[in-house]
């Protein structure tokens, strides 16, 4: 690194040093020399207590491994005894929210996240402009539909008859007629601005409710036919897009050229799982996507079918109200930003004295100085309405890791001059000391916090990890099936309903995992709002477009209201460590077989991208050929079930890395056209992924929290120094699509 100085005695890469002058803060009233003596300032302030708090998981988890280790999986009942006697579990409290100035994404309208590599801007503008999607694309070109026969170059009629039919199906079911079906309609008319009328070979209809009708697009000239119709169901809008001058619009009976469907409502900025930054120029191209993004001015130009695409933020979109009153409605997803957990340091800022700065602290002062460029009013277009930053913050252990976010986030608004709680938290559910004692840290939260959610992946990898002297864990796809894991996602929801979070908060569920799966998704992901969740995570706008369908289908709110009659579930239920039953004796060896190799290539899959191109998030294919969305969340997970299984003998060293060796040669074939990739096969024993994907799960059991960032980062900064100059971050490319971590 290099030795360039600022104010507060801190070594500074001179990447992050010109981005704070020369982007940041221009146009801002603050001063390079400032900031980084406030960035010294703060980390003086919080490190010895982000130590103290590190400490004190692993003492716990020491004592937690001890136990195990006298009583095995032991029972609830005892397991909580003896949590509640180490301080591990506090006592249930009662909390209620009084957050305020929350946008209405997330305290009134529930509808789909996307989460989106920072490290990407072209991405992160697509998932930012992913706030109104296309339903004809949306079904025209994924499994949505069954395709029953190879499509024709450029436009294909009969699929495009296949997903017009599809669209008057589910406008009849959100957005039924007064009289007949919308497949009947030949013209859409707005003879005045607060009535839609229909016109039908039959006659002339509206809608069944006619309050749906929110709006309309003037047409040409002065007669009653809009070139767009807006409605209205559950908070989002839906609007029938009207040019017969358009294959499509030619084709359909009454000239709707599209269905433009409301659908990412709010999109995560992530500078944590789903990004590969380990040094100073990682970190500038991660910021300077947030930066411009608030400012409005990010652009992305990249090479499409063969010529030069340049994408920017979208605008707004404007109509006249069914009050006949000008309408504007966001052209944006409402974006957060999510910074690193309390575990991280950054080589690339260090003290006088050579201590690795807590990334933490640069994270929360430039997602907040970013945001001070559209809070002062020099933003292009507006993110927030009620003048707030959403920052969303990832693996804290229990309570006093949550108060010490709040204070970091408190301490940054009085350095900017803030007003006090601009800032507000999302708190991410993955860690079994925070599920355990939810109520508290929203307690510790009340008046910032604006979102939790569950994330199956994290968390068991932590619960793996937590459990681990309990003995040899269930297989993975046999988490879904147990205990913990129903009370978790059932608990999240009641807790949070009971702190006040409807109306005011988001209640988030986990990630699609698998992207071309569409039809699948529509079938399944339906259920996350039937749980009360307002939101859950997708991994494309493309995707967000079709589970919007699910808040059309189900009015949350509604649900909300319901589920808090039910009883709270018990938090016994997430005691009950995922073990097989007598050591795993009933498991074959073939069933040990397949694990072990399903874990080992998923591992390698996705540390290859990592280490080897600075690929953070990526679809990896499974053994089978089925393409998942990969990101630190599913690698902490497999890592820690290989390690788990060789801590309890169930798999040797020896078999360990002999099917590695095997899964680095499929591997290698599975990424043989990847550009710029190096085959692992050439020389194993050289390959830094390779050595990282071993690193991973021979020192699991020793990681603190089974985490995987230390060895991640160690191996990527080797295969950047080997490659003897800086190498820029590649793109994660499979699609055009936003590429969204598992949470």
């Amino acid at each position: 690194m290099s030795d360039g100085t600022a104010d507060g005695g801190l070594r500074i890469d001179p990447a992050l040093r010109d981005f704070v002058a020369d982007e940041l803060l221009v146009g801002l009233d603050l001063e390079p020399a400032w900031f980084w003596s406030t960035v010294a300032a703060l980390h003086e302030r919080f490190a010895g207590r982000v130590d103290q708090l590190l400490r004190r998981r692993d003492e716990l988890q020491e004592r937690i491994d001890a136990w195990h280790r006298e009583n095995g999986a032991g029972d609830a009942e005892a397991l909580e005894a003896f949590l509640s006697e180490i301080g591990y579990l506090l006592p249930l409290e009662e909390p209620t929210v009084r957050v305020q100035n929350v946008d209405r994404e997330i305290a009134e309208v529930p509808g789909p996240q996307l989460v989106v590599p920072a490290t990407v801007p072209r991405y992160a503008l697509n998932a930012a402009n992913a706030r109104w999607g296309s339903l004809y694309d949306a079904l025209y070109g994924t499994d949505a539909l069954p395709l029953e026969h190879e499509l024709a170059p450029g436009y294909d009629e009969r699929r495009g008859a296949q997903v017009i039919a599809e669209a008057d199906r589910l406008l009849d079911r959100f957005f039924p007629l007064a009289d007949g079906s919308h497949a009947d309609a030949v013209a859409y008319r707005v003879p005045s601005p607060g009535e839609l009328a229909v016109d039908t070979a039959a006659g002339t209809t509206g809608l069944a409710d006619p309050a749906q009708f929110a709006g309309h697009r003037p047409g040409d000239g002065d007669g009653d036919r809009p070139s767009g119709v807006l409605l209205r169901r559950h908070g989002l809008h839906l609007e029938l897009t009207v040019d017969p001058s358009t294959p499509v619009g030619k084709q359909h009976h009454a000239g709707v050229s599209d269905v433009a469907l409301e659908s990412a409502v709010t999109t995560i900025v992530d500078l944590e799982d789903s990004v590969a930054t380990v040094d100073g120029p990682d970190k500038v191209g991660a910021y300077r996507t947030w930066l411009g993004l608030r400012t409005g001015q990010l652009t992305a130009s990249f090479g499409k079918g063969g010529r030069t695409v340049t994408r920017s933020i979208h605008g707004d979109r404007t109509y006249v109200g069914a009050d006949g009153q000008e309408l504007v409605l966001p052209g944006r997803a409402l974006l957060l930003v999510r910074n690193v957990g309390h575990h991280m340091r950054l080589d690339a800022v260090r003290t006088a004295d050579g201590e690795p700065l807590l990334e933490e602290v640069l994270d929360a002062l430039v997602s907040a100085t970013a945001a001070l460029h559209e809070l002062r009013g020099g933003g292009r277009y507006s993110n927030t309405r009620t003048g707030s930053v959403y920052i969303v913050k990832p693996k804290m252990h229990g309570p006093d890791e949550v108060s010490l976010s709040v204070e970091l986030l408190a301490a940054v608004e009085e350095a900017l001059g803030l007003e006090p709680t601009t800032l507000k938290i999302g708190i991410m559910d993955e860690e079994k000391r925070t599920s355990t004692n939810l109520e508290t840290c929203i307690a510790r939260a009340a008046d910032r916090v604006i979102f939790i959610n569950t994330g199956f992946l994290d968390r068991t990898g932590d619960e793996i990890h937590t459990d681990f002297e309990a003995g040899p864990v269930v297989r993975k796809d046999d988490q879904r099936s147990q205990t913990w894991l129903k009370t978790y996602e059932d608990r999240n929801v009641d807790v949070a309903l009971r702190a006040g979070f409807a109306g005011q908060a988001q209640i988030g569920k986990g990630m699609w995992a698998k992207p071309a799966a569409m039809r699948e998704m529509l079938d399944t992901k339906g259920g996350h709002p039937k749980a009360g969740a307002n939101t859950a995570w997708v991994p494309s706008p493309t995707a967000a477009t079709l589970h919007a369908l699910h808040y059309l289908e189900t009015d949350v709110l509604a649900v909300q209201e319901e589920l808090k009659q039910r009883p709270l579930a018990d938090r016994r239920g997430l005691l009950v460590p995922p073990v097989l039953p007598d050591g795993g004796a009933a498991l074959s060896e073939e069933e040990k077989r397949h694990e072990l190799e399903t874990n080992a290539q998923s591992i390698l899959g996705y540390v290859v991208r990592w280490v080897g191109l600075g690929i953070g998030c990526s679809t990896v294919p499974t053994l089978e050929g089925v393409g998942l969305m990969e990101d630190r969340a599913t690698l902490r997970i497999s890592s820690q079930q290989i390690a788990n299984w060789l801590h309890h003998g169930l798999v040797e060293e020896g078999q360990v890395r002999e099917t590695f060796a095997r899964m680095a040669a499929v591997v290698d074939e599975q990424n043989a056209n990847e550009p710029g990739y190096q085959p692992m096969c050439a020389d194993l024993d050289a390959s830094p992924s390779f050595q990282a994907a071993l690193d991973l799960v021979f020192s699991g059991r020793r990681e603190p929290n089974g985490y995987t960032e230390r060895a991640l980062t160690t191996w990527r900064q080797r295969a950047k120094a080997s490659d003897g100059e800086e190498q820029p971050t590649r793109e994660a490319v499979l699609s055009d699509e936003a590429p969204s971590p598992a949470p």
